[in-house]
């Protein structure tokens, strides 16, 4: 039987769930024409619903079903986000929408971007969060972080000997993804993450400068 090498040092799951019930509470904010289907709240709803069993898999040990539970959830938010996304382009094309509005909803998306993406990459990056645990240290995945390139005698004498990423570090890369269009000072190694970085600096683009950029041309 596979025994962690790091029980008592597991990533704290909470910024992660935090990020996640974030992203519902953004889509609850958009207007009524956005939402695909149902009321506003019902992401959100489906959100906790889910965050229930993902938490209890977690706690008794069943990182499996974690793991695919953490992938429906974030399958959820991101189909949301990209629907509503469309019907706001559709709005703005057909002069539907209030100028405020559009503000309104080009800001939540802009940042349900960054929290959906930061948890894709948080989930999948070395296996996901209790892949990377099971190991002292990250040195293997599919993004290059700085302490990965340290040397091991200056990793152990600045205390980061058994660094590895936590969410933190992947809203990080995110936002970056968002703001500059690149990962800035973490290479991409992976071709999947290359993949979800060019999807989310597109989304962000089309956030950013053709939304966004409208809104404040017919303010």
């Amino acid at each position: 039987m596979h025994v962690s090498l790091r029980t008592n040092n597991n990533e704290p799951r909470w910024p992660a769930s935090i990020a996640v019930v974030s992203i519902g509470g953004l889509y609850a904010a958009l207007p009524r024409p956005l939402v695909v289907a149902g009321p506003r709240w019902l992401i959100l709803a489906i959100v906790l619903v889910l965050m229930v069993p993902t938490i209890i898999s977690h706690r008794i040990g069943h990182h499996f079903l974690n793991q695919v539970l953490g992938y429906i959830l974030n399958g959820v938010v991101t189909a949301a986000m990209i629907a509503s996304l469309v019907l706001l382009l559709s709005a703005v094309t057909a002069h539907t929408i209030e100028p405020q509005q559009l503000l309104r909803s080009a800001a939540a998306l802009w940042l349900s971007n960054i929290l959906i993406f930061a948890s894709w990459y948080w989930r999948l990056d070395g296996g996901g969060p209790h892949e990377r645990a099971q190991t002292p240290g990250h040195t293997d995945g599919a993004f290059l972080f700085p302490q990965m390139t340290m040397d091991p005698t200056a990793k152990l004498a600045a205390g980061e000997g058994d660094w590895e990423p936590n969410f933190v570090d992947y809203l990080f890369l995110a936002f970056n993804t968002s703001t500059a269009f690149s990962p800035t000072d973490v290479p991409v190694l992976s071709r999947w993450a290359k993949m979800l970085m060019m999807l989310q600096s597109l989304i962000s683009l089309l956030v950013i400068a053709l939304l966004a950029g409208r809104a404040v041309n017919i303010l």
